[in-house]
């Protein structure tokens, strides 16, 4: 299975720290679809817009993003880096994404989750005390959506399906379907039972945050008869791709501090990061994808090594990194990193078959 390397993003709205300025909604969603087009540009596999419903994110409706970044882009995937599917409804969400599968000519997946943050809950009227349930029961009904077209369904928390007939059908009549976890070991386990591929995320922390949570994923999908050598997993970081290691490091702080204080929170005050903090955290064993090509690339292999990836999708600029220098390090993403990790996995696995 070839290794794909991608970028996403939450369109999240950040003071910046050097200028004092705050970017308008519309000019975040202008240049996430510069971003989008230009990862399609340097060859990177997937770009992904996620889902949170604040004014201090642009990110409320990926799906549309999405659709305007397939107009502007020819190779590269599109997904939701998370579609809350807990507070959604899954025959929009199907419909959605079925119709960017068509504009993108089979480009468009999607990875459901739970949500982290959850301001979707009360805005959608749905209650935080069903917050499991609702994800189980939404997970299965897009499933079967996906698998069966007129259906007839019933569940707790939306109106019966009645041989309902539910299009448009996707391009090729079917859409990959991931399973966002942060880390629960029940969310690792129920993904493996269904055989879906789980997307990983990793905010801060150890580079071995998730090996109880992987290990969990490959026993259950083994247990339940699916192939789980031939499941894929990915992981969802934070980085930053700079000219050297020092570069990247003064470049993507500053801004990813002020990301933490400003966008990271439920209610109330955000996290506080001091430099030393950060620093630690970019070091080899912890979870920030932040240095120099080389770097990055060492640390890809490492995070393959180590979980066996298929993916990995890089959360560049978070904190509202200028667009200049986010676009730079897109590039050297995609024609620096992407091409050495591909040939060195490539080459692994052919060495293990």
């Amino acid at each position: 299975m070839a290794f794909e390397i991608g970028i996403m993003t939450f369109g999240e709205l950040t003071r910046d720290p050097v200028t004092g300025d705050l970017p308008s909604p519309r000019q975040r969603v202008r240049e996430t679809i510069e971003q989008a087009r230009l990862a399609d540009q340097v060859g990177l596999d997937v770009f992904g817009v996620g889902e949170h419903h604040r004014t201090d994110f642009a990110g409320s409706a990926p799906a549309i993003l999405l659709a305007a970044a397939a107009e502007r882009t020819e190779r590269i995937r599109l997904t939701s880096s998370v579609t809350v599917l807990s507070s959604d409804d899954p025959v929009r969400v199907w419909e959605q994404f079925a119709t960017i599968d068509l504009l993108s000519a089979g480009r468009a997946e999607i990875i459901a989750g739970r949500g982290s943050y959850t301001e979707s809950f009360p805005l959608f009227g749905y209650y935080l005390r069903d917050y499991a349930d609702l994800f189980r029961e939404k997970l299965d009904l897009l499933l079967a959506i996906r698998a069966q077209n007129p259906i007839t369904w019933q569940g707790r928390f939306r109106a019966p399906l009645v041989n309902a007939d539910i299009g448009p059908r996707a391009d090729g009549d079917t859409l990959p379907i991931w399973v966002g976890v942060g880390g629960s070991p029940a969310s690792a386990v129920s993904t493996g039972q269904r055989g879906l591929p789980m997307a990983l995320a990793l905010l801060l922390g150890p580079m071995t945050l998730h090996e109880q949570t992987v290990a969990l994923y490959r026993e259950a999908a083994t247990a339940a008869g699916h192939d789980a050598d031939a499941l894929p997993i990915s992981i969802n970081v934070h980085g930053y791709v700079g000219r050297t290691s020092q570069d990247a490091r003064d470049l993507m702080y500053p801004y990813f501090a002020q990301g933490m204080l400003e966008n990271n929170h439920q209610r109330g005050e955000g996290m506080m990061l001091p430099r030393s903090a950060f620093d630690a955290q970019s070091s080899p064993g912890s979870g920030l994808l932040v240095g120099s090509s080389q770097e990055i690339i060492d640390k890809l292999l490492a995070y393959h090594e180590l979980y066996g990836l298929n993916r990995a999708l890089i959360q560049m600029g978070f904190g509202g990194l200028p667009q200049k220098e986010h676009l730079e390090a897109i590039e050297r993403l995609g024609t620096e990193v992407a091409p050495v990790v591909r040939r060195e996995v490539a080459a692994r696995t052919k060495e293990t078959v």
